[in-house]
């Protein structure tokens, strides 16, 4: 048997009644007398003992007197399991003592003397006389190994061997099954406030490693019902691994469920492989959600119009021809309505792109607060008095809610993502830059 099969036995079979027994079987005793009884007809329990204290009565001195012994506690509680088949009955007699070692074997001897058991002829015969020390000793080795079970979170991983097979059995046990689609999950998940969503088992099974108990796997490619509904609940941290298979996991992830973070592992490694301080690191690193999709999903839309030539090929005829229509293009494309409500936002907006700011703007059009969009989403819940939210990020429904729950009426970033639901009295706006031009999308 290994000793992960031997500790999982004793948890098992030898539990904490088990434990008890013992400790009030030893208690100060020094000695265990332990004999075994036959006897040629039916007898019970009560019949045995009283057999023992009549018949060794007045046998010995007064100080080794069985009722003397037993009321000053020298002599502890007789036991006596006993057994009958086809008319006879056979037993084992437990006498445990704390009298000296020749007194112990002065009184197991004394027991052999009786030769009958109520109406019965009986045999006694004394089997062994155990050292207690050797009990304590067994009762530590198991105790300890108990213990070690227990307290794992406590214990280096590079003590031993054992350790290790210990803290894995323990760590597989914390994994449990999550939702309706049953997918691995860390034992802190429910309670939390904030869950790390992670690609695989192994994953949970790494961070479980480290003491990140509020993680969930979402098992493939193919994002679940389940974690789109937690997303909805908890702040979700999306912790996925450093190859082009993380990107995958993130683009699905955005597609079902609400993000709030991203972390990602050092370019080519995966969570599974991490060692505490990159987890550690990595998680510390995390970006807000519309930081990502900024840098990593619209950078080429928002790059592209910067390369083409077109505004420098309007200025050349201008230049030479001074044709008056051409001067005169432009005007049409800006986008005047929109702008009506963003006049008195113009200012920021200019200066904001590729700085990942975000302003928060009282009555008055002024910088009320600013902070980095990684911070916005507590900004807007602590802070109070403000009309607008001006940044350079995507509109989430995250944000949206927020706004309407402060009161907001102007909410404008860069872009507008999946928004289902909107209050009446606040205007969602987004712009982008083209060809030297501000343009601006209300919704």
């Amino acid at each position: 048997m290994s000793d992960k099969d031997f500790i999982e036995d004793i948890v098992s079979k030898k539990g904490d009644d088990y434990f008890k027994e013992i400790k009030e079987e030893i208690g100060t005793t020094k000695y265990i007398i332990k004999a075994q009884i036959t006897a040629s007809g039916i007898v019970e329990r009560p019949d045995v003992v009283g057999a023992i204290f009549g018949q060794t009565e007045g046998l010995l001195s007064d100080d080794l007197d069985l009722r003397e012994l037993q009321k000053t506690g020298r002599i502890g509680r007789i036991r006596v399991n006993i057994n009958s088949k086809n008319g006879k009955s056979t037993g084992e007699i437990i006498v445990p003592s704390s009298l000296d070692k020749v007194e112990t074997a002065i009184l197991a001897a004394s027991l052999e003397t009786i030769d009958r058991v109520g109406p019965c002829n009986a045999r006694i015969d004394v089997t062994t006389i155990e050292d207690v020390r050797k009990s304590k000793r067994n009762y530590v080795i198991d105790r300890a190994k108990i213990i070690l079970t227990t307290m794992v979170d406590e214990i280096t991983p590079e003590s031993s061997e054992l350790t290790d097979e210990v803290k894995e059995s323990v760590r597989m046990g914390e994994i449990k099954a999550f939702g309706e689609d049953q997918l691995p999950a860390g034992p802190n998940v429910d309670e939390s406030d904030a869950i790390i969503v992670v690609e695989g088992r192994a994953d949970v099974l790494n961070l479980l490693k480290y003491g990140i108990k509020n993680t969930i796997a979402v098992e493939g490619t193919s994002v679940s019902k389940t974690i789109a509904a937690i997303s909805h609940e908890k702040t979700v941290t999306a912790f996925v691994d450093g190859d082009r298979g993380g990107e995958l996991i993130l683009k699905e992830l955005f597609q079902i469920a609400e993000i709030d973070y991203i972390a990602r592992a050092p370019m080519g490694k995966e969570v599974e492989d991490l060692t505490k301080k990159e987890i550690i690191k990595a998680l510390r690193n995390k970006i807000p959600a519309e930081q990502w999709i900024v840098e990593n999903i619209d950078k080429p839309r928002t790059e592209a119009p910067k390369q083409q030539p077109k505004p420098e090929d309007r200025e050349h005829p201008q230049k030479y021809h001074h044709h008056e229509p051409q001067q005169k293009q432009p005007e049409p494309v800006q986008p005047k309505k929109p702008y009506s409500d963003l006049d008195r936002f113009g200012e920021i907006i200019e200066k904001l792109p590729g700085t990942l700011d975000a302003y928060l703007l009282d009555a008055d059009g002024k910088v009320k607060h600013k902070v980095s969009v990684r911070d916005l989403v507590d900004a807007m819940r602590y802070t109070e008095d403000y009309e607008a939210v001006v940044f350079d990020g995507v509109v989430t429904q995250r944000l949206v809610d927020i706004a309407g729950e402060k009161g907001v009426k102007f909410l404008v970033g860069v872009k507008t993502g999946n928004i289902t639901k909107k209050p009446v009295n606040l205007k969602v706006i987004s712009f982008k830059e083209q060809g030297g031009e501000m343009e601006a999308a209300g919704v």
